[in-house]
């Protein structure tokens, strides 16, 4: 049997982990909490999850529960995070964790104390379409990197959307964004030395578009942009001295390739299909299991908020924001 996870929250996205789990045997979804007993159960019922609790604090008391997924809105995460880890659950935290790095810094501590495990879920960073773009950067397939570009948007039509509610810290980085500023920072190895950014703002307070510019070591520079309220785009594109990558599907990872370009040559470079989720949930289970630390500990969670909240500082106060 593997780890006996529980979900807190009835959240879309926590139907994708439960598809995930279902496919190794490194994980088993036990338990469902939501404030409302009938959504739980009803949730439970749909996505066969064999418990059903109508509030989170009576999940995190299932002692059959060893690890616990938060997929709960961006401003709840590090308190339930703390809550779980209080609970002696393990935890894997839906992204981002927060935009502020000094709570990010006090969750993971709470976790050494604990002796237990906690991780970022930015399930495409799980994928071998990840893996591969690593290789072929790591191995000079162009040259010397330059610049990285990074783009995620798409049209929210629900005017209600919790995305849209300042107060719990949604809006178009938050949400999508931070898709872009991992995927710089994973490209460039390393973290940003500073950034500007610019924001459109909707009528809730929100951003609703962001753009940014973050500067890496070796002069290497990364763009990014993400929207709530523009044409679905999901884009990745790295390019160096000799040549240029461009990952079609560098987030959800459904249709991954990876297209290489030097010159007037062009390779595709396959990489077969594979459950993101179901990979994040190995990766986590090998780190309870003592096997390894995992993919994505404490450094990258703080540098993940770090470049945010360097970010929203820039677009606020209209100059560069050093990072840290």
């Amino acid at each position: 049997m593997g780890i006996a996870w529980g979900v807190l929250s009835t959240a879309r996205i926590g139907a994708r982990l439960i598809e995930g789990a279902s496919k190794t045997d490194a994980a088993e979804i036990v338990a469902v909490g939501s404030r409302s007993s009938k959504a739980a159960r009803a949730f439970a019922d749909a996505h066969g999850v064999p418990r059903a609790h109508g509030s989170y604090e009576a999940l995190l008391a299932d002692p059959e529960i060893e690890a616990v997924y938060i997929p709960l809105p961006n401003s709840m995460h590090v308190d339930w995070t703390l809550r779980a880890l209080k609970a002696g659950k393990h935890v894997l935290c839906e992204k981002p964790m927060d935009r502020r790095p000094a709570q990010v810094e006090r969750a993971f501590a709470l976790a050494q104390t604990c002796g237990l495990v906690l991780s970022e879920a930015f399930m495409w960073r799980h994928n071998p379409q990840t893996a591969r773009l690593r290789e072929l950067l790591d191995a000079g397939a162009i040259g010397d990197l330059r610049l990285v570009r990074a783009a995620f948007s798409f049209m929210l039509a629900d005017e209600v959307d919790v995305r849209l509610d300042p107060a719990l810290h949604g809006g178009a980085l938050m949400d999508v964004g931070c898709y872009a500023v991992s995927g710089a920072r994973f490209v460039a190895g390393g973290e940003p030395l500073r950034v500007m950014a610019e924001v459109v703002t909707g009528p809730t307070g929100v951003d609703m578009r962001l753009t940014g510019v973050l500067r890496f070591e070796h002069d290497v520079l990364a763009t990014i942009d993400c929207g709530l309220d523009m044409t679905a785009r999901s884009e990745l594109e790295v390019t160096g001295t000799e040549g240029r990558i461009v990952l079609a599907d560098p987030w959800h990872c459904v249709a991954p390739g990876i297209v290489v370009e030097r010159g007037y040559e062009r390779e595709v470079v396959e990489v077969a299909p594979a459950d993101s989720y179901r990979l994040e949930l190995e990766d986590i289970g090998a780190a309870i299991r003592g096997e390894r630390k995992p993919l994505l500990g404490r450094a990258d969670a703080v540098g993940q908020a770090r470049a945010i909240q360097a970010l929203y500082r820039s677009a606020a106060e209209g100059y560069a924001a050093s990072v840290g």
